[in-house]
């Protein structure tokens, strides 16, 4: 069964992991249960964990898409939300649609023009850290998420 959005821990009542190792673990355990299959449809995902984002702000506490259109308003809404989005795109394919997601060079609009109030996307190719240790491919993938972070709590007129 083809699906874009599933528990990486396979507990769908608590999808959580407890850190980047747990992410590790988790992710290693679960690779000989899964087959990939393409294309891969982001906007599912980006609008799940948006929809924890959006509970969060309600608290006092402080591979290549083919539905490209949806995943960029998807973005663009989430950008509005205390989250980050980091891909790390696997194997060779033009991953040029993940760079335009990845708003480095410019501001990511929705199809209706709506401006992302800032970015929070960071995609990392893995070909060009195949051969690199590890910690190289960990500081590629964190290397915007203080900066998002602070961001997020200027927006909000907050002190981060």
């Amino acid at each position: 069964q083809v699906s874009h959005e599933f528990a990486i821990n396979f507990n769908p009542t608590n999808p959580f992991c407890s850190g980047v190792e747990g992410i590790v673990q988790a992710y290693s355990a679960c690779l000989p249960h899964i087959r990939f299959y393409g294309p891969t449809n982001f906007s599912p995902i980006i609008n799940h964990v948006a929809r924890f984002a959006a509970q969060a702000t309600q608290q006092q506490a402080a591979a290549v898409s083919l539905d490209m259109d949806e995943t960029r308003d998807a973005v663009v809404q989430a950008s509005k939300l205390p989250m980050s989005i980091i891909i790390v795109g696997v194997g060779n394919a033009d991953f040029a649609a993940m760079e335009f997601l990845d708003g480095d060079s410019r501001v990511l609009r929705s199809q209706t023009g709506e401006e992302a109030p800032r970015d929070i996307v960071q995609f990392v190719p893995f070909r060009d850290f195949r051969n690199a240790p590890k910690e190289t491919l960990a500081k590629a993938v964190l290397a915007e998420l203080p900066q998002q972070v602070v961001q997020y709590f200027k927006h909000q007129n907050l002190p981060p």
